[in-house]
């Protein structure tokens, strides 16, 4: 039985939704914290249990008769997120999984300047540590955290924001249907390639792109990390917030989240979903 965490999640549901349409829902389980929410899977033949990474046992029981498990990143930072996962391993191995996924990054790191990739470096680490069979899901940066860093602009006319280097923004959608691959056909052991999108692109593309898209121009502003802090602090942003949006940009200026590559589309049969068309639906929507 292939288990899946998180499956009240955008990612995790997307996976589960993707194994569907290609395995029995009697081989699939999910691990959620709340079975009322996935209620519609168990009505379509899925095994759903309560799973929560700060109980083991529990966890255990969701687990049971694995014989492959994938983690989605709990997405709690410092010492709880790492304990979080390394009670999610642990488990998966107690549980007798043959084989242990987990939602990682592309820019993966344990010195880098966005907190979230030091994050998934320690869990990798703990992967490699724990004598599992494990895959690593290189996945590329999520392309809906990219709004935020520019959805002012679209009111404003103006796209003010730090320097910044190339990112391969890459939908949940094409990322839940690889994963769901990998899974089905037992593709990779250890790291995978970076799963992204084909180009990595800048804000002055964005801007550029948004510009053409609603017919009056976007103007990209270049300000310092001090300014744009400043800026996020005055409109009310918490602390830790405006470190994680500032760490978004310094990592790109270190070209963390740049290196595109072809194996999502390999594993998807077609060209993944460019950010012209990520954005295009947004505006769409925007305006209805």
């Amino acid at each position: 039985m292939i288990i899946v965490t998180g499956a009240n999640g955008k990612l995790g549901r997307a996976v589960v939704e993707q194994l569907l349409e290609r395995v029995p829902a009697g081989e699939i389980g999910v691990s959620v914290r709340d079975v009322v929410k996935a209620q519609n899977l168990q009505n379509l033949g899925v095994r759903v249990r309560q799973g929560n990474f700060e109980d083991s046992e529990g966890l255990l029981h969701a687990f049971e008769g694995a014989s492959q498990v994938l983690i989605v990143s709990s997405g709690t930072l410092g010492e709880a997120g790492i304990r979080h996962h390394r009670t999610a391993i642990d488990t998966a191995k107690k549980a007798g999984a043959g084989q242990i996924l987990y939602t990682s990054h592309m820019g993966v790191s344990p010195v880098s300047y966005f907190p979230p990739m030091i994050h998934h470096a320690a869990t990798e680490q703990l992967l490699a540590n724990s004598g599992a069979a494990f895959t690593s899901l290189r996945n590329g940066f999520y392309a809906a955290s990219a709004f935020p860093l520019f959805s002012e602009a679209i009111q404003t006319g103006e796209l003010i924001a730090p320097e910044d280097g190339p990112i391969a923004w890459t939908t949940h959608a094409d990322l839940a249907k690889a994963t769901a691959a990998i899974l089905i056909e037992h593709k990779f052991e250890g790291s995978t390639p970076n799963l992204t999108a084909a180009e990595a692109i800048r804000m002055d593309d964005i801007a550029s792109m948004a510009s053409e898209l609603i017919g009056r121009p976007i103007r990209r502003v270049v300000v310092s990390d001090d300014e744009y802090r400043d800026r996020l602090i005055s409109k009310g942003t918490p602390k830790a917030a405006v470190n994680m949006l500032l760490g978004i940009f310094r990592a790109s200026r270190n070209g963390d989240f740049a290196q595109a590559s072809g194996t999502l589309a390999d594993l998807i049969g077609h060209a993944p979903t460019s950010f012209r068309e990520v954005l295009k639906e947004s505006l769409a929507h925007q305006q209805n």
